[in-house]
């Protein structure tokens, strides 16, 4: 954990912050639409991928805000 709030902070200082979280924020998006398209374009009901890639997709669009706001009180 240390070292991931590292590279964040690393970001954070070097002024693209906004652009990493919004790339971050655009994978878990289209993660969190391929899984729903899988889920939902199949007749086999609830499958591991299309439920892990929306739990990814779900995570990546919350993570880059709460991993800025830890690096600004670690």
């Amino acid at each position: 954990m240390d070292e991931l709030l590292e590279v964040v902070d690393v970001v954070a200082d070097s002024g693209f912050e906004g652009v990493v979280t919004w790339i971050l924020r655009l994978v878990g998006l289209l993660a969190l639409f391929a899984g729903l398209g899988l889920w939902l374009g199949t007749e086999l009901g609830l499958l591991w991928l299309p439920a892990l890639l929306v739990l990814v997709g779900l995570v990546l669009l919350v993570a880059p805000s709460v991993l800025l706001l830890l690096a600004e009180f670690a």
